[in-house]
């Protein structure tokens, strides 16, 4: 039982590692749009989403919701901030229609996670039941976090080419899902399995998918000719 608590506690800062620099993968957008001081098309739908996803992850690993998940929670608290970073940023460099849709979103998550937060704990009252209402609701958000890596797919698969889905960036996803699923399976947490599960899975499709078109892809391809999509895999813990 130690030996498995020291091993998940390493499997867990491994894990804070690999998902601190998928957080910080959508930096060169927002270098661009800093650079342009305009957002262009890129849309804010994934950081906004992000957004909620981190501070429900962060709820659930609290030790009033979840015992014995503090790496869920330092990661996510750290993950939001890098993803409220990204949003001010698009916020500051958005028309104000854009920045006005934007910030009615956050004001209806963060009224959305208080009212989660005061239900929880004002109506349950064991570290179980409040896992597991927590738990699907982030399992949920997570599965809505696929939207964007399942769309590069989709893209890839259309063009037979991989040059806008990084390969060292599908491989951190796989990592990322692989490294915290088992994190789950050292001490049973379904809810933590579940998406990290389908992680390593989305990851392995990318693997896969990078291998069957690396050879068709047109890397030379004038830039100007395809617009270059917002990529933001989803980060799954």
């Amino acid at each position: 039982m130690v030996y498995t608590g020291i091993a998940r506690t390493i499997i867990g800062i491994i894990g804070n590692v690999i998902s601190f620099f998928l957080f910080l993968s959508p930096i060169p957008t927002f270098i661009k749009i800093h650079k342009l001081r305009s957002v262009e098309e890129f849309k804010p739908d994934p950081y906004v989403a992000a957004v909620v996803n981190c501070m429900m992850w962060v709820f659930y690993g609290l030790p009033i919701v979840h015992p014995d998940s503090i790496p869920v929670a330092t990661i996510n608290i750290i993950g939001l901030a890098i993803e409220l970073s990204y949003v001010t940023i698009f916020i500051i460099y958005s028309p104000w229609a854009k920045r006005r849709r934007v910030l009615l979103y956050l004001v209806i998550e963060v009224i959305f996670m208080a009212i989660i937060v005061f239900i929880t704990l004002q109506f349950l009252h064991t570290t179980k039941a409040r896992s597991m209402i927590v738990g699907i609701l982030c399992i949920i958000f997570n599965i809505a976090m696929y939207t964007s890596p399942l769309t590069v797919m989709k893209m890839v698969i259309k063009t037979k080419s991989v040059k806008y889905m990084p390969f060292y960036l599908s491989l951190a996803n796989l990592l990322n899902g692989i490294i915290w699923a088992i994190y789950a399976i050292l001490k049973f947490d379904p809810y933590v399995l579940i998406p990290n599960g389908l992680g390593a899975l989305s990851g392995m499709a990318q693997i896969i998918l990078y291998a069957t078109y690396y050879r068709t892809t047109q890397w030379h391809e004038d830039e100007e000719e395809r617009p270059k999509p917002d990529v933001h895999l989803s980060n799954n813990v």
